[in-house]
């Protein structure tokens, strides 16, 4: 059960990639999407009922944490890395001047 794609299908799918196709790729290009069509006609004969829809094949579940507010900055954590420090700042070489 071929679909058929016709030479302006294969000449807009062409210019929409931005690719220039030899006569040979797109000969290739349209029997490829012959076959993806194919595909799709036979994915369409499968008995889906009582099925219920998904947008993913596992489980989705939230692995972030839950967002707590809290009066810390972190900056206290951030500083024990730095190698100088000044205060509350990194103390960096002068690079300027």
């Amino acid at each position: 059960m071929a679909n058929k794609i016709s030479d302006e299908t294969i000449e807009y799918v062409g210019i929409l990639a931005k690719l220039k196709l030899s006569g040979e790729e797109k000969e290739k290009a349209r029997a490829d999407m012959e076959k993806m069509l194919d595909y799709i006609d036979t994915l369409n004969e499968l008995d889906t009922e009582g099925v219920a829809p998904m947008c993913h094949i596992f489980p989705v579940n939230n692995v972030f944490r839950e967002d707590e507010a809290s009066r810390k900055d972190g900056s206290e954590e951030t500083l024990a890395n730095a190698p100088l420090r000044k205060d509350n700042y990194f103390k960096v070489p002068k690079t300027i001047g």
